[in-house]
């Protein structure tokens, strides 16, 4: 008679401490200027552990404190992580020329945006140095439904993750945020049967945005791809002129990923 099979589980080889320290790392990386009580509680540690922990990470040189009463930052050795990381991420390597085209054919900011969870996360980025322009910082996150780059992986992400973000009230970032559900299912088949995204005053007032996705091989949208500026240069003309020079750029870093 045949028993029944078993189903093994994988062993985990994890290090507490080192996940935990890890875990303080990207808090620190995501949330800058956190003390030790609010990282203890964040990281459900006593104080005693959280310390020993940051003091190791400092003692690496991948954060820092400021203050008299600390506040955690990270430090130059996470700079030089970050660095090497992004030179090593071929998707980078790919886009990067063509932030720089995109962004001295239009003199606006361009990015290329990623999905983490129900974020959105800039990974790279060409600046403008017209002083009119909107602000932002490589690794800045915001939420998934706020937009054009993130509409544009919103409209791609599977059903699942549509339906986690609305599990909850949606924060209204400006009057112009979308925020129901009937907006924002109405502009991601938009989105999926235009094939492009623009999004006026929906982060930051008076900015606009166009945002195209980046498909890999196994046609999956895996990156978004943005001009954003001052709303008023964003006549529908030059608009459908971005759009343009957006998916063309698209299309040729798509055939390139693997």
């Amino acid at each position: 008679m045949n028993e029944p099979c078993k189903t093994l589980s994988a062993p985990d080889y994890t290090v507490a401490a080192v996940d935990e320290a890890l875990a303080l790392l990207l808090k620190i990386a995501q949330t800058p200027g956190l003390g030790l009580t609010e990282l203890a509680q964040a990281s459900h540690n006593t104080k005693a552990r959280a310390f020993r922990l940051l003091y190791t990470l400092e003692h690496r040189g991948l954060i820092r404190k400021e203050g008299r009463q600390p506040a955690y930052y990270l430090g130059p050795k996470a700079l030089y992580l970050g660095l090497s990381a992004q030179e090593q991420t071929r998707l980078i390597g790919l886009v990067r020329p063509h932030l720089r085209e995109l962004g001295r054919l239009f003199s606006e900011n361009v990015q290329m945006r990623i999905r983490d969870g129900l974020e959105t996360l800039c990974i790279a980025r060409w600046d403008t140095v017209d002083p009119d322009r909107v602000h932002n910082d490589v690794s800045a996150r915001r939420p998934l439904y706020v937009g054009a780059s993130g509409k544009v992986l919103l409209a791609h992400s599977p059903p699942e993750v549509f339906d986690a973000l609305l599990s909850q009230p949606l924060a209204q970032r400006t009057r112009d945020t979308l925020v129901k559900r009937s907006q924002l299912t109405q502009e991601l088949d938009r989105i999926r049967a235009n094939g492009y995204a623009i999004s006026r005053g929906e982060n930051t007032p008076h900015a606009a945005a166009v945002a195209v996705p980046i498909w890999n091989q196994g046609k999956q949208v895996i990156a978004s791809l943005s001009v954003a500026g001052p709303d008023h240069r964003f006549s529908n003309e030059r608009t459908q002129s971005i759009k343009k020079k957006l998916l063309e750029s698209a299309l040729i870093i798509s055939a390139r990923c693997d």
